[in-house]
């Protein structure tokens, strides 16, 4: 680790770049170091944390649950993605900032849109090929049957990992992007909701219904944040808000539905009064109440910021609406008033 730190230091006396490359660099090699202990603390956690069983066909399964040494496999990727946001930053939207000279408004706006609209694009191609491996979607009954789910698959564990370490990569983003103070409380709201809710599904055991919830939610964002982006290119796009709106209403009646028959329903019948951190049951009432109760009070709110935005829109449309049908008015009330004026000249000038 040391030999390969050393590396940014000799690059350093050779090579004369902006500070953009250097840091990209320095932060490169940092994130191959880690590359390194992240595998050592892997293959310690194998041998803790990971169990295998074989199924019917004689196929062996891996299977994992979490653990305190997943902390340094979050703040791992968490650097990756620090990474991968500054290249597509640097390498795709700025260059595409440049070309439609943007406002600082709609310049800030542009960069939130595009770096979510790429992640909200690679988790629900992920998150979707998971549920169509493990086929959750057709079988509702997994979401608590043998709950508690601490056995998880490889790439359900890796999904909830590269999750979480995404969203904690943005609170620092919020300082890198330089984003306006205005722009700050919003942003940090929705980060905050999105790395509670997630590591409560991974730390409850909740992986397969926070799964479900997920893909069908990173569809909508995709479809706003795509549709914001081609607004920005040309405010005549504006057909994909139509699909963004029906699409959040019935993702928010799903989210709803599966969350009551879930808790209410479904862990209710199978309850474990043993509540044991150790072994992962968290399937009480109280647990329950709490789970629901935070699903419930964050549909109703993004619901209520919904209703906001669309009665704003219909506002605005109203009052560009009514100076248009006074000047028509205004018009129509001339042409009337020139028609009897010239008629009343021409029987003047008869006479």
């Amino acid at each position: 680790v040391v030999q390969v730190l050393s590396f940014p230091l000799q690059c350093l006396r050779c090579i004369k770049k902006s500070e953009v490359v250097i840091v990209g660099v320095c932060g490169t090699v940092v994130t191959a170091a880690l590359l390194q202990l992240h595998r050592v603390l892997l293959h310690k956690n194998v041998k803790i944390h990971t169990f295998f069983f074989l199924g019917d066909n004689g196929e062996q399964f891996h299977f994992y649950d979490y653990g305190p040494k997943d902390i340094a496999t979050v703040f791992f990727y968490m650097l990756v993605a620090i990474n991968l946001h500054a290249v597509i930053q640097e390498y795709v939207l700025d260059k595409i900032n440049r070309r439609l000279h943007l406002s600082k408004t709609k310049h800030s706006k542009f960069n939130e849109s595009g770096q979510l609209a790429f992640f909200y694009l690679f988790s629900f191609i992920w998150g979707a090929s998971i549920l169509n491996a493990e086929e959750f979607v057709m079988n509702p009954i997994s979401l608590w049957k043998d709950y508690p789910h601490s056995r998880m698959l490889f790439q359900v564990k890796f999904f909830y990992i590269c999750q979480i370490a995404y969203w904690l990569h943005a609170l620092p983003e919020l300082y890198f992007q330089k984003i306006r103070k205005e722009d700050i409380p919003r942003q940090l709201c929705y980060i905050c909701l999105y790395i509670a809710h997630i590591s409560g599904a991974y730390i409850l055991n909740l992986q397969h219904l926070g799964l479900i919830l997920m893909v069908p939610h990173y569809l909508v964002e995709l479809i706003f944040h795509a549709s914001r982006l081609f607004y920005f290119s040309d405010e005549n796009k504006q057909k994909g808000f139509t699909i963004w709106a029906l699409l959040f209403v019935m993702v928010r009646l799903l989210t709803l539905t599966l969350s009551v028959l879930t808790f209410g329903f479904g862990l209710a019948r199978v309850e474990n009064p043993d509540f044991s951190i150790a072994d992962g049951n968290f399937n009480v009432l109280p647990v329950r109440i709490g789970c629901l109760g935070a699903v419930c009070l964050t549909q109703a709110w993004m619901m209520w910021k919904f209703i906001n935005f669309q009665l704003k829109k219909w506002r605005e449309h109203v009052k560009n609406q009514i100076p248009k049908k006074k000047i028509t008015n205004t018009k129509n009330k001339r042409t009337k008033k020139d028609l009897n004026r010239g008629q009343w000249q021409n029987f003047l000038s008869r006479f």
